[in-house]
Protein backbone atom coordinates (compact mmCIF):
# COMPACT_ATOMS: atom_id res chain seq x y z
CA UNK A 1 0.00 0.00 0.00
CA UNK A 2 1.23 3.47 -0.89
CA UNK A 3 1.23 6.21 1.73
CA UNK A 4 -0.96 8.16 -0.70
CA UNK A 5 -3.67 5.52 -0.25
CA UNK A 6 -3.60 6.25 3.48
CA UNK A 7 -3.90 10.01 2.96
CA UNK A 8 -6.61 9.95 0.28
CA UNK A 9 -9.93 11.06 1.78
CA UNK A 10 -13.49 10.64 0.52
CA UNK A 11 -15.47 13.87 0.50
CA UNK A 12 -18.92 13.16 1.94
CA UNK A 13 -20.18 16.73 2.29
CA UNK A 14 -18.68 20.18 1.75
CA UNK A 15 -16.85 20.09 5.11
CA UNK A 16 -17.01 16.37 5.97
CA UNK A 17 -14.47 13.76 4.88
CA UNK A 18 -13.89 10.05 5.48
CA UNK A 19 -10.50 8.37 5.81
CA UNK A 20 -9.47 4.76 6.18
CA UNK A 21 -7.20 3.48 8.95
CA UNK A 22 -4.15 1.27 8.66
CA UNK A 23 -2.84 -1.17 11.26
CA UNK A 24 0.93 -0.64 11.36
CA UNK A 25 1.50 -2.61 14.55
CA UNK A 26 1.07 0.23 17.06
CA UNK A 27 -1.34 -0.32 19.99
CA UNK A 28 -3.81 2.14 18.43
CA UNK A 29 -4.14 3.98 15.13
CA UNK A 30 -0.82 5.69 14.45
CA UNK A 31 -1.10 9.32 15.55
CA UNK A 32 0.77 10.58 12.51
CA UNK A 33 -1.89 9.04 10.26
CA UNK A 34 -4.75 10.88 12.00
CA UNK A 35 -2.75 14.12 12.07
CA UNK A 36 -1.95 13.93 8.36
CA UNK A 37 -5.50 12.99 7.36
CA UNK A 38 -6.93 15.85 9.43
CA UNK A 39 -4.51 18.25 7.76
CA UNK A 40 -5.54 16.94 4.34
CA UNK A 41 -9.19 17.56 5.23
CA UNK A 42 -8.49 21.10 6.43
CA UNK A 43 -6.33 21.94 3.41
CA UNK A 44 -9.15 20.79 1.10
CA UNK A 45 -11.28 23.69 2.39
CA UNK A 46 -8.60 26.36 1.82
CA UNK A 47 -7.54 27.99 -1.46
CA UNK A 48 -4.33 29.80 -2.43
CA UNK A 49 -2.64 29.46 0.97
CA UNK A 50 -0.84 26.68 2.79
CA UNK A 51 -0.57 25.59 6.39
CA UNK A 52 1.99 27.27 8.64
CA UNK A 53 0.97 25.91 12.06
CA UNK A 54 -0.92 22.97 13.52
CA UNK A 55 -2.02 22.29 17.12
CA UNK A 56 -3.63 18.94 17.91
CA UNK A 57 -4.89 16.84 20.81
CA UNK A 58 -5.27 13.08 20.84
CA UNK A 59 -8.40 12.26 22.87
CA UNK A 60 -9.18 8.55 22.47
CA UNK A 61 -7.69 5.46 20.84
CA UNK A 62 -8.51 4.97 17.19
CA UNK A 63 -10.06 1.75 15.86
CA UNK A 64 -8.15 0.16 12.97
CA UNK A 65 -11.28 -1.56 11.64
CA UNK A 66 -13.48 1.52 11.27
CA UNK A 67 -13.22 4.59 9.05
CA UNK A 68 -12.53 7.99 10.61
CA UNK A 69 -14.85 10.91 9.90
CA UNK A 70 -13.28 14.38 9.74
CA UNK A 71 -15.51 17.41 10.29
CA UNK A 72 -13.96 20.75 9.30
CA UNK A 73 -15.09 24.04 10.83
CA UNK A 74 -14.17 27.03 8.64
CA UNK A 75 -13.36 29.23 11.62
CA UNK A 76 -11.88 32.17 9.73
CA UNK A 77 -10.99 33.18 6.19
CA UNK A 78 -9.22 36.54 6.15
CA UNK A 79 -7.20 38.40 3.54
CA UNK A 80 -3.90 36.73 4.52
CA UNK A 81 -4.77 33.97 6.98
CA UNK A 82 -7.36 31.22 7.22
CA UNK A 83 -8.09 29.16 10.34
CA UNK A 84 -9.67 25.72 10.43
CA UNK A 85 -10.71 23.39 13.23
CA UNK A 86 -11.01 19.65 12.58
CA UNK A 87 -12.65 16.98 14.73
CA UNK A 88 -11.94 13.31 13.98
CA UNK A 89 -14.81 11.01 14.95
CA UNK A 90 -15.17 7.25 15.32
CA UNK A 91 -18.17 5.36 16.70
CA UNK A 92 -19.93 8.62 17.49
CA UNK A 93 -17.22 10.15 19.68
CA UNK A 94 -14.26 12.44 18.99
CA UNK A 95 -10.84 10.79 19.03
CA UNK A 96 -8.80 13.82 17.93
CA UNK A 97 -9.08 17.58 17.48
CA UNK A 98 -6.85 19.92 15.49
CA UNK A 99 -6.59 23.64 14.84
CA UNK A 100 -4.60 24.77 11.81
CA UNK A 101 -3.69 28.16 10.38
CA UNK A 102 -3.01 28.83 6.68
CA UNK A 103 -1.28 31.81 5.09
CA UNK A 104 -0.60 33.27 1.67
CA UNK A 105 3.07 33.52 0.61
CA UNK A 106 4.64 36.77 1.84
CA UNK A 107 8.07 38.38 2.00
CA UNK A 108 9.66 39.33 5.33
CA UNK A 109 12.59 38.85 7.69
CA UNK A 110 14.40 35.53 7.45
CA UNK A 111 16.37 33.84 10.23
CA UNK A 112 16.67 30.19 11.24
CA UNK A 113 18.37 28.24 14.00
CA UNK A 114 21.74 26.81 12.93
CA UNK A 115 23.32 23.52 14.01
CA UNK A 116 26.34 21.50 12.92
CA UNK A 117 25.00 19.13 10.29
CA UNK A 118 26.12 15.49 10.14
CA UNK A 119 27.15 14.06 6.78
CA UNK A 120 24.43 12.82 4.47
CA UNK A 121 23.80 9.07 4.40
CA UNK A 122 25.93 7.14 1.91
CA UNK A 123 24.27 3.89 0.79
CA UNK A 124 27.68 2.25 0.44
CA UNK A 125 28.87 3.37 3.89
CA UNK A 126 28.54 1.53 7.19
CA UNK A 127 28.80 4.77 9.17
CA UNK A 128 25.03 5.00 9.46
CA UNK A 129 22.71 2.36 10.84
CA UNK A 130 19.22 2.05 9.33
CA UNK A 131 16.33 2.22 11.80
CA UNK A 132 15.39 -1.34 10.83
CA UNK A 133 18.85 -2.71 11.66
CA UNK A 134 18.88 -0.93 15.02
CA UNK A 135 15.53 -2.42 15.99
CA UNK A 136 16.48 -5.91 14.87
CA UNK A 137 19.80 -5.91 16.70
CA UNK A 138 18.52 -4.26 19.89
CA UNK A 139 15.43 -6.45 20.02
CA UNK A 140 16.98 -9.77 19.04
CA UNK A 141 15.28 -11.46 21.99
CA UNK A 142 11.92 -9.79 21.43
CA UNK A 143 8.96 -11.39 19.74
CA UNK A 144 8.26 -10.79 16.06
CA UNK A 145 5.17 -8.71 16.85
CA UNK A 146 7.21 -6.45 19.13
CA UNK A 147 9.74 -5.79 16.38
CA UNK A 148 7.03 -4.91 13.88
CA UNK A 149 5.45 -2.53 16.37
CA UNK A 150 8.72 -0.63 16.74
CA UNK A 151 9.54 -0.59 13.03
CA UNK A 152 6.52 -0.23 10.74
CA UNK A 153 5.81 3.52 11.10
CA UNK A 154 8.98 4.13 9.04
CA UNK A 155 8.14 1.65 6.27
CA UNK A 156 7.29 4.49 3.88
CA UNK A 157 10.57 6.28 4.63
CA UNK A 158 14.27 5.62 4.26
CA UNK A 159 15.70 6.29 7.70
CA UNK A 160 19.23 6.44 9.05
CA UNK A 161 20.03 6.78 12.74
CA UNK A 162 22.74 9.40 13.26
CA UNK A 163 23.06 9.56 17.03
CA UNK A 164 21.33 8.76 20.29
CA UNK A 165 22.53 10.86 23.21
CA UNK A 166 21.75 9.93 26.82
CA UNK A 167 23.43 13.00 28.28
CA UNK A 168 21.07 15.10 30.41
CA UNK A 169 22.30 18.37 28.88
CA UNK A 170 21.89 17.13 25.31
CA UNK A 171 19.39 14.26 25.38
CA UNK A 172 18.41 13.76 21.77
CA UNK A 173 17.76 11.39 18.91
CA UNK A 174 18.86 12.38 15.38
CA UNK A 175 17.57 10.65 12.26
CA UNK A 176 17.92 11.26 8.54
CA UNK A 177 14.52 10.72 6.87
CA UNK A 178 13.40 10.64 3.25
CA UNK A 179 10.14 9.46 1.69
CA UNK A 180 10.81 6.47 -0.58
CA UNK A 181 8.27 7.60 -3.19
CA UNK A 182 8.51 10.72 -5.32
CA UNK A 183 6.05 13.48 -4.46
CA UNK A 184 4.09 15.17 -7.22
CA UNK A 185 2.45 18.57 -6.70
CA UNK A 186 3.09 21.66 -4.61
CA UNK A 187 4.45 21.95 -1.08
CA UNK A 188 1.02 21.18 0.43
CA UNK A 189 1.53 17.43 0.11
CA UNK A 190 5.12 17.67 1.39
CA UNK A 191 3.81 19.32 4.55
CA UNK A 192 1.14 16.66 5.05
CA UNK A 193 3.74 13.91 4.74
CA UNK A 194 6.03 15.68 7.20
CA UNK A 195 3.10 15.84 9.63
CA UNK A 196 2.71 12.07 9.26
CA UNK A 197 6.32 11.30 10.16
CA UNK A 198 6.61 14.03 12.82
CA UNK A 199 4.80 11.77 15.30
CA UNK A 200 7.75 9.37 15.15
CA UNK A 201 10.63 9.67 17.59
CA UNK A 202 9.54 12.45 19.93
CA UNK A 203 8.29 10.28 22.79
CA UNK A 204 11.28 7.98 22.36
CA UNK A 205 13.53 11.01 22.82
CA UNK A 206 11.98 11.70 26.23
CA UNK A 207 13.31 8.33 27.44
CA UNK A 208 16.92 8.99 26.39
CA UNK A 209 17.99 11.06 29.44
CA UNK A 210 16.96 8.12 31.63
CA UNK A 211 19.27 5.69 29.86
CA UNK A 212 16.67 3.52 28.11
CA UNK A 213 17.57 1.80 24.84
CA UNK A 214 14.83 3.40 22.78
CA UNK A 215 15.05 0.97 19.86
CA UNK A 216 14.82 -2.14 22.00
CA UNK A 217 11.17 -3.32 21.98
CA UNK A 218 11.67 -5.00 25.37
CA UNK A 219 12.79 -1.69 26.88
CA UNK A 220 9.93 0.24 25.31
CA UNK A 221 7.41 -2.36 26.48
CA UNK A 222 8.11 -1.20 30.06
CA UNK A 223 6.05 1.94 29.33
CA UNK A 224 2.58 2.89 28.18
CA UNK A 225 3.36 5.44 25.46
CA UNK A 226 0.73 7.66 23.84
CA UNK A 227 0.71 11.10 22.22
CA UNK A 228 -1.38 13.65 24.12
CA UNK A 229 -0.82 16.86 22.19
CA UNK A 230 1.23 17.74 19.14
CA UNK A 231 2.17 20.98 17.40
CA UNK A 232 4.01 21.79 14.16
CA UNK A 233 5.23 25.08 12.73
CA UNK A 234 6.21 25.11 9.05
CA UNK A 235 8.87 27.75 8.34
CA UNK A 236 10.13 27.27 4.77
CA UNK A 237 9.53 25.14 1.66
CA UNK A 238 11.15 21.69 1.56
CA UNK A 239 10.92 18.36 -0.24
CA UNK A 240 9.98 15.34 1.86
CA UNK A 241 11.43 13.06 -0.84
CA UNK A 242 14.87 14.62 -0.21
CA UNK A 243 16.87 13.90 2.94
CA UNK A 244 15.74 15.78 6.05
CA UNK A 245 17.49 15.65 9.41
CA UNK A 246 14.98 15.18 12.25
CA UNK A 247 16.47 16.11 15.61
CA UNK A 248 14.25 15.10 18.53
CA UNK A 249 15.33 16.60 21.86
CA UNK A 250 13.97 15.80 25.32
CA UNK A 251 12.79 18.93 27.16
CA UNK A 252 11.14 17.59 30.32
CA UNK A 253 9.79 14.42 31.94
CA UNK A 254 7.49 14.50 34.98
CA UNK A 255 4.20 13.13 36.28
CA UNK A 256 4.31 10.24 33.74
CA UNK A 257 4.52 12.74 30.85
CA UNK A 258 7.34 13.64 28.51
CA UNK A 259 7.86 16.76 26.42
CA UNK A 260 10.12 16.85 23.37
CA UNK A 261 11.02 19.29 20.62
CA UNK A 262 11.63 18.22 17.05
CA UNK A 263 13.54 20.20 14.41
CA UNK A 264 13.59 19.38 10.69
CA UNK A 265 16.59 20.54 8.62
CA UNK A 266 17.38 20.18 4.93
CA UNK A 267 20.77 18.78 3.93
CA UNK A 268 22.25 22.28 3.73
CA UNK A 269 21.25 23.05 7.34
CA UNK A 270 18.11 25.10 6.67
CA UNK A 271 15.48 24.80 9.41
CA UNK A 272 12.18 24.08 7.66
CA UNK A 273 9.83 22.93 10.45
CA UNK A 274 9.61 22.64 14.22
CA UNK A 275 7.44 20.23 16.20
CA UNK A 276 6.60 19.87 19.89
CA UNK A 277 4.90 16.94 21.54
CA UNK A 278 3.83 16.01 25.04
CA UNK A 279 2.81 12.45 25.67
CA UNK A 280 2.17 9.77 28.21
CA UNK A 281 5.27 7.82 29.29
CA UNK A 282 3.71 5.86 32.15
CA UNK A 283 5.92 3.11 33.65
CA UNK A 284 4.09 -0.21 33.77
CA UNK A 285 6.17 -1.26 36.78
CA UNK A 286 7.49 0.72 39.72
CA UNK A 287 10.80 2.43 38.89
Amino acid sequence: MSIYDVLTLERIEKNIFRGQSQDIGTPQVFGGQVLAQALEAAQATVEERTVHSVHAYFLNKGDFDAPIIYEVDRSRSGRSFSARRVVAIQHGRPIFTMSASFQIDEHGLDYGEKIEMPELPDPSSTAYTPWKKIVESEGASASKSQKVRALKPTSYFDSEIISISNEHDDANLQVWLKLKENVAGDDTRHKTLLAYVSDLGLLLATLTPHGYQVFNPLEISKFALASVDHAIWFHRPFKIDDWLLYKCQAISTSNARGLAKGSFYTADGTLVATSMQEGLIRPLEKI
